[in-house]
């Protein structure tokens, strides 16, 4: 049997435009009876004793799936690093994993496999999938907040390219693996 994991604080990114869905907050969106938050809120509570979502607006409504809410600290929606630095800012363990608000599929195995990637060489760790990087399934030591914010400083805004300036432990996943499939366009809301 495998140790147990490190402590981890995780952080559900809820806090981007919409775009795709037009301009709707989407971790709010509904599927299945249920708004997406929920969704990941029931498969990540149990995993850890601090949860945070990263939300831009309807606090109210996101407050009952969080330990701790953060929000940007720029205006206008500046991105996903933003949301992963004002996490790092009030994580409470030595780790925080990331997960998108629109992956309801997400389980609890490939949580753990992820988290089990924490190493006393504070390397982060992400998913690849197919060969490509899933920065929105990434594990990151919190001791690189002064790194992301460095990156952020110089004008970068990608979490990818941020955590690819460090070594990255990669979790292989398949590329069909529907666990890592982003619910960002009202088609798959249907299904």
């Amino acid at each position: 049997m495998p140790a147990a994991p490190p402590p981890c604080s995780i952080l559900i990114l809820a806090g981007g435009r919409g775009q795709r869905m037009g301009g709707q907050d989407k971790g709010l969106l509904d599927w299945q009876g249920q708004p997406l938050i929920a969704h990941i809120h029931a498969v990540v509570r149990p995993l850890t004793d601090d949860l945070i979502i990263s939300c831009n607006r309807n606090q109210d409504l996101y407050r009952p799936y969080a330990d701790q809410l953060v929000g940007d600290a720029e205006a206008d929606f500046p991105g996903p690093l933003a949301g992963v630095l004002a996490g790092l800012a009030v994580a409470r363990h030595e780790w925080m994993l990331v997960l998108a608000c629109d992956a309801p599929l997400i389980d609890q195995a490939l949580i753990l496999d992820l988290m089990h990637l924490a190493n006393d060489q504070q390397q982060p760790a992400m998913i690849r999938q197919g060969g490509y990087w899933q920065p929105m399934f990434s594990l990151i030591p919190c001791a690189l907040r002064a790194d992301f914010q460095r990156a952020w400083d110089a004008g970068d805004r990608g979490v990818q390219r941020t955590l690819r300036q460090h070594p990255v432990r990669a979790l292989e996943c398949a590329e069909g693996d529907l666990r890592l499939s982003n619910f960002n366009t009202p088609e798959f809301l249907r299904t």
